[in-house]
C-alpha cells in the first residue's frame, strides 16, 4: 500500500509550523497585540527589540522568541535568549485573537456576542450560514471555524471595497474553503434565490434588518434560525415587528461584559492591643507597596481580585427567532 504524505496545510494552524507568507498574531502581553505577515528578510521592530521573521519561520505556532535575532535553533518552544532582548509569542490567528488586531473598516462583533450568536444559531460543523453585512469579518471568522470542516458560511456586503478586502483577510487565514463574500445589498435585493431553503441559520447586522427579514424566511430550512443584531432598541422594536409573520421564539439579549482585576500584592500584619481580648492578640492586615519598609517581622502576598473602574458598556441588541414549521 502507498501511503500518501499529509498535506500540511490541512492541519489546524495552531498543530503547524509557521511558513513564509502565515499571519501570526505576535503577542507581546493580553493588551498588546498585532497580526504580522511573515515574509523573509522581514523585520519587527517593538520596545521588546528587533525580531526577525526568518527566525520564526518553521517555528511551531506558540512559539516564544527573543529579540536581538533570536535563537538559532527553530525547534519546540522558540530559541534561547540573544542580545539580552525581550521577547514575544507567537500565535495562531484563532478566532478570538483576530477579533482583537483585526483592522476595524467597521465597528465589529466581539467576542462576549460572538459565543451567544454560535450557540444560538445552533452551529456545527456542516451548516450552511447566511450573513449579512460582512464589515471587517469578525463574527465571519467565528461562523466558519464553527462549520468546518464540510460547512460555508455566504457572507453578503454592500460595500465592494470591503467585501475585497474581507476576502483578503479570509484568504491570508486559510479559511478562503469556507467562506464565500458577495458584493449584494440584501436590504434592497434580498439573498439571492439560488439559497432558498438552503440556510440552517442567517445572521443579520443592518441598520435596516426589517426589510431583509421577509427574504430570510424564504432562505432558511424549516427548523433554521435567525439572528439580528441591531445597536438601537428602535431597530430592534421593528424588526420584532416584522417577524411576527414568519418566526415564533422570539427573544432580544444584551450582553454586558464585567471584567476583574486581579493582583498580588504583599501584606504586613500589625498587632492591635487595644483589641487584645483573651489570650491571643488580634490583628489587622494592611497592604503594602513593593519596596515599602515595616518593621513587622511577618509578612505575606495575597491575591487581590476586584472589578475594574472602568468597563465596555452596550455594543449591541441580539435577537434571536426560529422559522415556524
Amino acid at each position: 500500500m502507498t501511503m500518501v504524505p499529509l498535506d500540511p496545510s490541512s492541519k489546524p494552524t495552531s498543530q503547524r509550523r509557521i511558513a513564509e507568507g502565515d499571519t501570526v498574531v505576535v503577542y507581546e502581553r493580553h493588551d498588546a497585540m498585532r497580526a504580522v505577515a511573515v515574509r523573509a528578510g522581514g523585520v519587527l521592530q517593538n520596545r521588546f527589540g528587533v525580531f526577525r521573521h526568518d527566525d520564526w519561520i518553521g517555528r511551531p505556532f506558540g512559539s516564544k522568541v527573543f529579540g536581538g535575532g533570536g535563537g538559532s535553533s527553530k525547534g519546540g518552544g522558540g530559541g534561547g535568549k540573544a542580545g539580552g532582548g525581550g521577547f514575544v509569542h507567537l500565535l495562531a490567528p484563532t478566532p478570538e485573537l483576530w477579533t482583537l488586531v483585526l483592522s476595524h473598516r467597521t465597528q465589529i462583533v466581539y467576542i462576549a456576542d460572538i459565543s451567544l450568536v454560535v450557540a444560538y444559531l445552533e452551529l456545527v460543523p456542516g451548516c450552511v450560514v447566511l450573513e449579512s453585512g460582512t464589515g471587517s469579518g469578525s463574527l465571519t471568522t467565528s461562523l466558519a471555524r464553527a462549520v468546518a470542516p464540510h460547512g460555508q458560511v455566504h457572507t453578503f456586503d454592500f460595500h465592494e471595497q470591503r467585501a475585497a478586502s474581507a476576502r483578503e483577510d479570509f484568504e491570508k487565514n486559510g479559511l478562503s474553503s469556507l467562506i464565500t463574500v458577495n458584493v449584494r445589498d440584501v436590504q434592497g435585493e434580498g439573498f439571492p434565490e439560488e439559497h432558498c431553503g438552503a440556510a440552517d441559520a442567517v445572521f443579520l447586522d443592518l441598520p435596516q434588518p426589517w426589510l431583509a427579514i421577509p427574504s430570510v424566511g424564504l432562505m432558511l430550512k424549516k427548523d433554521g434560525v435567525l439572528c439580528s443584531f441591531s445597536p438601537c432598541i428602535e431597530q430592534v422594536q421593528r424588526a420584532c415587528e416584522a417577524m411576527k409573520t414568519s418566526f415564533t421564539d422570539v427573544r432580544t439579549f444584551e450582553i454586558l461584559l464585567r471584567n476583574y482585576e486581579v493582583r498580588d500584592v504583599a501584606l504586613k500584619s500589625v498587632t492591635s492591643d487595644e483589641a487584645c481580648v483573651g489570650p491571643l492578640p488580634q490583628k489587622r492586615r494592611m497592604l503594602t507597596t513593593p519596596g515599602e519598609n515595616t518593621d513587622c517581622s511577618q509578612r505575606s502576598s495575597s491575591i487581590l481580585v476586584r472589578p475594574c473602574s472602568s468597563a465596555k458598556g452596550h455594543t449591541g441588541y441580539l435577537t434571536f427567532a426560529s422559522l415556524c414549521v
